[in-house]
């Protein structure tokens, strides 16, 4: 069984459907999103579209939540105001019928991979969309956040960063983010490079599991055109960070 992942396209509609057409290339059989579909890009309705013409199950995420019920982030810092800005003009973009959509997102999806053996997926963790799992998170957390969930595979997205872990007989997994990927320099800042992340994990059995960590190359000028046509807020500064190479 071949299975694509993908996460956070975060309304970036022109990388969500480069990702997107690398995956259907690949011809998987079950296809699952993890979340923060539309908010915090130019083009929220439109990504948002895009992911529900596939059909596939879809994790709520944490900017999908506050699609549903928008309130300003606290806070008086740069970053907070860009947040604001650009998340509450992609809310106040959705329609009733958008909103709908994004309601019937699951809080966690279970995919069957053969009678004894499950993938389980979410957005942060299994326990709140808001959690981070990442590669420096510890065994003893790690314990807690699954607890006795038999599940073989975990998957889910959120820090927008691409990891393969184990943790007791399980696979932790982390695609990437489609819409808005990002590299640490050494200085410890972080750059939006050129490409859209995404996982494909084919199951054949327990013993025999390959996981690929997959990169497909953006066109970062059309996105830079489409936060600047679209009247998205705040356009300058959301696509300062974004990076030729």
């Amino acid at each position: 069984m071949r299975i694509a992942l993908f996460s956070d396209t975060h309304g970036n509609l022109h990388a969500t459907e480069v990702a997107l057409a690398a995956i259907q290339a690949d011809r998987p059989d079950q296809i699952v999103c993890l979340g923060d579909v539309a908010l915090f890009g130019p083009q929220p309705r439109e990504t948002l579209a895009a992911v529900a013409a596939l059909g596939c199950p879809v994790v709520m995420g944490n900017t999908d939540a506050w699609a549903l019920d928008p309130r300003p982030y606290p806070g008086d810092d740069a970053q907070t105001a860009l947040y604001n800005a650009v998340e509450g003009w992609g809310a106040a973009q959705l329609t009733e019928s958008d909103r709908a959509l994004i309601r019937s997102f699951q809080p966690v999806v279970r995919i069957a991979l053969d009678e004894e053996t499950a993938l389980l997926c979410y957005h942060g963790s299994p326990r709140s969309f808001d959690e981070e799992i990442e590669a420096t998170t510890s065994d003893a957390a790690l314990a807690e956040i699954f607890g006795d969930d038999a599940s073989l595979i975990c998957a889910g997205g959120h820090t927008h960063t691409q990891m393969v872990r184990r943790h007791q007989h399980r696979w932790v997994i982390n695609p990437g983010s489609v819409g808005l990927p990002f590299v640490l320099r050494r200085d410890g800042s972080a750059y939006n490079p050129p490409w859209a992340e995404y996982a494909l994990i084919d199951y054949r059995s327990p013993a025999r599991i390959d996981v690929t960590l997959r990169r497909v190359p953006i066109d970062v000028q059309r996105v830079i055109n489409a936060a600047f046509t679209s009247g998205m807020p705040m356009a300058d500064r959301w696509t300062a960070d974004w990076s030729f190479q």
